[in-house]
């Protein structure tokens, strides 16, 4: 009774956190923020729900491997959007909090669909290939590693701004990781740590000039 008169369909939720257990689900529901020309941050986050914790990881991670990495300041905004939300997962906290100044944060619903359009196929391909496997390292003290190394990632990424869309390699492996959270698929989590050794290695060649000495 309750539930109809809050005009809620228990079934309609459940098949909606059905599809945010998938990265094309996730595009979805940000395909259907609403929208007036731009879409906010804050819509976004309403879209997707409060309580879920790898997906609302995933989206601006996924934003961030995108063209849309290319503006200016965005990844820079990402990565706090991130580290609040990776925080408050560490906390225990069971539904997110984000203040509204990045909230109100907007982007141009042309350019996000485009980004979302470039997602599509990569997307695809990993929500073809993940299953529940190497549970070690999706387990609960191998989660509080994964939950560190993010805020980790997130408080690098504003630094590496200055090399254009060099963000996006961290923030790949970001996703890796909130796949592995999101699917429980201990694969994903190890690809996002080697990636991370591999991205880390290219920073420093960037930074160096590429030379040996």
């Amino acid at each position: 009774m309750a539930e109809q008169m809050d005009g809620k369909d228990p079934q309609q939720g459940k098949d909606d956190a059905q599809r945010l257990r998938s990265l094309t689900g996730i595009l979805d529901a940000l395909e259907k923020a609403p929208h007036d020309g731009r879409v906010s941050l804050g819509n976004v986050v309403d879209e997707v729900g409060t309580r879920a914790f790898a997906p609302i990881i995933l989206v601006p991670a996924l934003i961030l491997i995108s063209p849309l990495s290319g503006i200016f300041g965005l990844p820079t905004i990402g990565a706090i959007f991130i580290f609040l939300i990776t925080i408050q997962k560490a906390m225990g906290r069971s539904n997110v909090w984000i203040p509204q100044f990045l909230r109100r944060r907007e982007v141009g619903e042309d350019k996000l669909q485009k980004a979302l359009d470039w997602l599509r196929k990569p997307c695809g391909w990993v929500d073809r290939r993940t299953h529940t496997r190497l549970t070690g390292l999706v387990s609960r003290p191998a989660n509080l590693v994964t939950i560190l190394v993010i805020l980790a990632i997130c408080l690098v990424i504003p630094v590496l701004e200055l090399l254009p869309f060099v963000t996006s390699f961290f923030a790949l492996a970001i996703s890796f990781f909130a796949v592995g959270l999101l699917t429980r698929d201990g694969l994903f989590t190890l690809i996002g740590y080697i990636w991370i050794g591999l991205s880390a290695t290219l920073i420093l060649w960037l930074v160096t000039g590429g030379s040996g000495g």
